[in-house]
């Protein structure tokens, strides 16, 4: 019995080694999670139950525990490097088979699909046409690798201050060719429905009329509807029209795309002092645009960005979290897969409860301490060697009871 006793020792002590080697062989290892060897000892048990005298049959490795530590975030810069800081794993698809993973090296397939070296799929929440993400169903994040579409311009925003002192032309009919029928004029770049720049120009010409003033639409050099007459306070604010909202009539450009339909906001505009100038002229087009690069927010959001200035989002990292994270099976390749003794998993998005914040263009690092990994390698080694002497003893006692005469 003794000698089983100590191989049993033996065995344990090249359990934990084996153990210590695999942790160490994975300092380098993306998001690897070391593990720590368990043992309990065994007693042999008989029927009646186990007597006040009875001597252990020595060790055995009670599991491989994995330590679900938090490791060092290394910044990589690269677009679709990922690390999650606090608790939480990427979720995966491999081949419809879901598996969890926190190593972040992510990179594209030839399909545009973003992939982990093994070829496992990271999965997202899709963006709905409210503006948020659909958190009721998960699917594969892809790239696109085609252009943007365009969008027409629908809403111009202008915020001008008008000098108040300033005089009628003393020429008239307006000519938008002939700068002495007007005061002010701006001009700004909008966009069809097929992408094409077109420029609006805006005149100001005051009037007779105190505090008023008349605005010329023209887009390309054509008129855009009639005149629209701006009145101010004498205070300075705009007051008609009211809420500052103009509407202009259809412009069809001539390139076969669909009519402009534009309102102009006005609504923040003033006519203070002796001075013109224009504080903000913005428009919600776009033309078609290539993607220029990926951005990955704390909240997990990917969004591709454009040469045209848009950002769209592409999906939301779908993170996942188990009550029992060291009941999870290892697959190998930084994979883990759900057991019964993990729980369900629990999905959820970065930065919610339970759940960690997205890092971009970084990495987590391996767990493993490299120091306490030499010390319990050189504390496992004088196991096997205290075990081994046992066996030597043992032996030469048996030796020495053979001899008897």
């Amino acid at each position: 019995m003794s000698f089983r006793i100590s191989v049993s020792g033996m065995n344990a002590a090249s359990s934990d080694l084996d153990i210590t080697a695999h942790n160490i062989a994975n300092v380098n290892t993306s998001g690897f999670k070391s593990s720590r060897a368990e043992f309990s000892d065994v007693f042999a048990v008989s029927a009646y139950g186990l007597s006040q005298t009875q001597i252990g049959a020595g060790v055995r490795l009670e599991a491989v525990a994995q330590q679900f530590s938090q490791g060092n975030i290394d910044f990589t810069g690269r677009a679709l490097d990922m690390a999650i800081s606090g608790q939480g794993f990427f979720t995966l698809s491999d081949n419809g088979n879901t598996v969890y993973s926190r190593a972040g090296n992510f990179g594209t397939s030839r399909d545009g699909y973003v992939v982990n070296p093994a070829g496992q799929r990271l999965q997202v929440y899709p963006p709905n046409v409210a503006g948020g993400f659909d958190t009721g169903r998960m699917g594969d994040l892809r790239i696109p690798n085609g252009d943007a579409p365009p969008s027409a311009t629908t809403k111009v925003t202008i915020q001008t201050n008008l000098p108040a002192d300033a005089a009628p032309p003393t020429v008239t009919p307006f000519d938008p060719n002939d700068p002495t029928t007007y005061n002010q004029t701006t001009s700004m770049t909008i966009y069809d429905s097929l992408g094409a720049a077109h420029t609006q120009s805006q005149y100001y010409v005051k009037t007779a009329t105190a505090n008023q003033w008349q605005l010329y639409t023209y887009v390309d050099g054509t008129a855009v509807g009639a005149a629209q007459t701006l009145q101010y306070s004498t205070s300075g604010a705009l007051t008609s029209p009211s809420p500052g909202s103009i509407t202009l009539p259809a412009y069809t450009p001539t390139n076969g795309s669909a009519p402009l339909n534009i309102t102009i906001d006005l609504g923040l505009s003033t006519q203070y002092g002796n001075a013109f100038s224009i504080q903000t002229q913005t428009q919600d087009g776009y033309a078609t645009g290539r993607i220029t690069g990926i951005d990955i927010s704390s909240e997990g959001v990917v969004s591709a960005r454009y040469t045209n200035g848009v950002a769209k989002p592409l999906g939301q990292v779908a993170l996942t979290n188990f009550a029992n994270p060291q009941g999870l099976q290892s697959l190998g390749n930084n994979a883990w897969a759900e057991t019964f003794s993990s729980g369900q998993p629990l999905h959820g998005q970065a930065g919610s409860a339970d759940f960690g914040m997205v890092q971009g263009g970084g990495l987590e690092a391996s767990n493993v301490d490299l120091t306490e990994q030499l010390v319990n390698m050189i504390t496992a080694q004088r196991n096997f060697q205290a075990n081994a002497q046992m066996i030597q003893t043992q032996d030469q006692i048996a030796q020495t009871v053979i001899n008897i005469r």
